[in-house]
């Protein structure tokens, strides 16, 4: 199991998951996704290896203890398995080369997303649009977004000095139109707030 050089990261890869350990005996891993619907792990065969974020210390890219991880994992098999993806690859041959992946992160290309309805939207793709209310009135930028339970809620950075953070609604209520190509999120929301 060689990290591969020819396999560069696509200039596009969206981090999606994280290899929680080996699952059954041939070399399968099992994924935590960070979607409630991880669609995107299915719509790839080809997933992309980036070593656990290690918070202090040099890090080796590529390598986790003495065993080189894989640069491109070629899936064979993925499938649901509670609140996990279970899956397997050409490049895990084995358990150990499965316990090796263990915390290691899953990027796939943005490219390979399942087209959303023309209603929804991948967060990866309002992280950065600028938010302006109805009066033109810029509001902020998105820097994230919270999963609430019954929706999401915008996280915007203000301009500089303007104060704290602020946050809006994900709902129809608040949000009048997101216009992806214009990388403009319109708003019913008073600056004041």
């Amino acid at each position: 199991m060689n990290a591969a050089s020819d396999d560069p990261l696509p200039p596009d890869a969206v981090e999606v998951g994280r290899v929680l350990g080996a699952w059954g005996i041939p070399g399968g891993i099992k994924v935590k996704p960070y979607a409630a619907d991880p669609q995107a792990l299915f719509s790839s065969r080809r997933w992309y290896v980036e070593p656990p974020m290690v918070p202090a210390g040099p890090a080796v890219p590529g390598v986790r203890g003495a065993v080189p991880l894989p640069r491109l994992l070629r899936i064979t098999e993925a499938r649901s398995q509670g609140e996990w993806v279970v899956a397997r690859a050409q490049e895990l041959p084995d358990r150990k080369a499965a316990e090796a992946m263990s915390g290691a992160r899953i990027l796939v290309s943005r490219a390979s997303f399942p087209t959303p309805d023309a209603d929804e939207f991948y967060w990866i793709d309002l992280i950065g649009l600028a938010v302006v209310n109805r009066e033109g009135a810029p509001l902020g930028t998105v820097v994230g977004l919270i999963e609430t339970g019954p929706h999401c809620v915008l996280r915007l950075a203000r301009a500089e000095g303007e104060g704290a953070e602020r946050l809006i609604p994900f709902v129809n209520a608040y949000v009048d139109r997101v216009d992806l190509g214009g990388r403009c999120i319109h708003v019913d929301w008073d600056p004041a707030d």
